[in-house]
């Protein structure tokens, strides 16, 4: 297999100080990269020699950052790629679950070829790893679950994927107990829940049926978690404890978590210990009617995610696809306008990888690391996130999957 050869790549060194140890720029330089076998095998300085057996790739100073990660989305009903249509009025989630009896039906043939042109929305975006959501429900069966699962398998060579086993019209309300282990056979690798008290009406039945099919099926979980204030942190120090009692090590993510925006800040901390000792996650959309805890919360060690949810569908016309425009909205939101938060930004759509520490250690990237990455038109993180600067190409294991013209 041929090596290839990324020449005049900017990367990020450090940072610069002031006197006063704020952050005033970050610290680039240009290198090239050679990449082998889906890894990135050596970074040296730009202007290496290039050996006749490489691939050569220009990247005409471009700044290399890590591969986004679409954390939570729904590929599987969207009018993406169809006519425009914008939601009704709705009065809760009930309503939607009601249209979804009809519209379900009516997208099914239409729901892998629309699902591809999300993902290819998102790979042309810097993203190369997507965790959907995947109705699983008494109108369509498990039908859902084979053709996103086409899907992946369409972008295989481009991204990677995992579908979550959802149970959007409630597990124990839809009677979709049996519906969501078929799923699990057939290949989903996390099981879903959604409001287990709005939705579910039973709070205790709904978590613990959730709980009980990921550990016979040895998969996480991925739990759709709308409902406010005291009902919703109640349910997750249910599913906490559960939890602790299954001694479950599987990955676990709470989606939405609303209720933690009720929380003071030292009620916040001391559940975010809790997250972090069970190593449970965080996934958010980054709702712009109030404030939630992330940064708190991931300060304290866990692990917190950003996706887009919906896009163009029966629920929200908005969504672009876009990861660095969700870094961006969070950004504002917290009001993180200097070099150094805006940088460390970066992290809640790559899984956690930032190129540098906040004290300016290099940490991405290095020899060894695997070759999925981006080129954006930026001179650091900061404007990157801040200007949402444009995508120039996209790599995954090595390989240019994507390029602007």
């Amino acid at each position: 297999m041929k090596k290839t050869l990324v020449k005049n790549v900017m990367i990020e060194k450090g940072y610069a100080f002031n006197e006063l140890g704020d952050v005033t720029a970050t610290k680039t330089d240009m290198a090239d990269f050679i990449l082998s076998d889906g890894r990135i095998e050596e970074i040296v300085p730009a202007g290496s020699e290039v050996f006749e057996d490489y691939e050569l790739f220009d990247a005409e100073g471009a700044l290399a950052l890590p591969s986004f990660a679409e954390m939570h989305i729904h590929l599987d009903k969207t009018y993406y790629g169809g006519k425009w249509k914008a939601p009704t009025k709705a009065k809760s989630i009930f309503t939607r679950i009601e249209e979804e009896q009809i519209l379900l039906l009516e997208q099914l043939p239409s729901v892998q070829e629309r699902a591809e042109k999300l993902l290819e929305l998102q790979l042309m975006n810097g993203t190369g790893f997507v965790r959907t959501h995947c109705n699983v429900d008494q109108v369509v069966g498990v039908k859902h679950i084979d053709l996103l699962q086409q899907a992946f398998k369409t972008y295989e060579n481009r991204l990677e994927g995992e579908i979550v086993a959802f149970p959007q019209h409630g597990l124990l309300r839809s009677s979709s107990v049996e519906l969501v282990k078929e799923a699990m056979r057939n290949g989903a690798q996390f099981v879903g829940g959604v409001d287990p008290a709005t939705v579910d009406e039973d709070i205790e039945t709904s978590l613990s049926s959730m709980v009980e099919i990921a550990v016979e099926f040895g998969a996480g979980i991925d739990l759709h978690l709308h409902d406010r204030g005291h009902l919703g942190i109640y349910t997750i120090k249910r599913l906490l404890s559960m939890l602790e009692d299954a001694k479950f090590k599987k990955p676990v993510t709470i989606s939405h978590a609303f209720g933690l925006a009720a929380l003071s800040e030292g009620e916040a901390r001391e559940l975010a210990l809790r997250f972090a000792e069970l190593g449970v996650s965080l996934a958010s959309t980054v709702p712009l009617d109030f404030k939630m805890p992330l940064a708190l919360m991931k300060a304290e060690g866990v692990d917190v995610y950003l996706g887009n949810d919906s896009i163009t569908d029966h629920w929200d016309p908005f969504g672009t696809g876009d990861m660095l425009e969700k870094a961006n909205v969070l950004s504002q939101v917290n009001r993180w306008k200097d070099e150094l938060a805006l940088s460390q930004s970066l992290g809640y759509i790559t899984k956690g990888i930032t190129p540098l520490s906040k004290e300016g250690e290099q940490l991405w990237p290095k020899p060894g690391d695997r070759a999925d990455f981006l080129l954006t038109e930026a001179s650091c993180s900061a404007e990157a996130i801040a200007r949402r600067t444009k995508r120039k190409a996209v790599f995954f294991r090595g390989k240019a999957v994507y390029e602007t013209e």
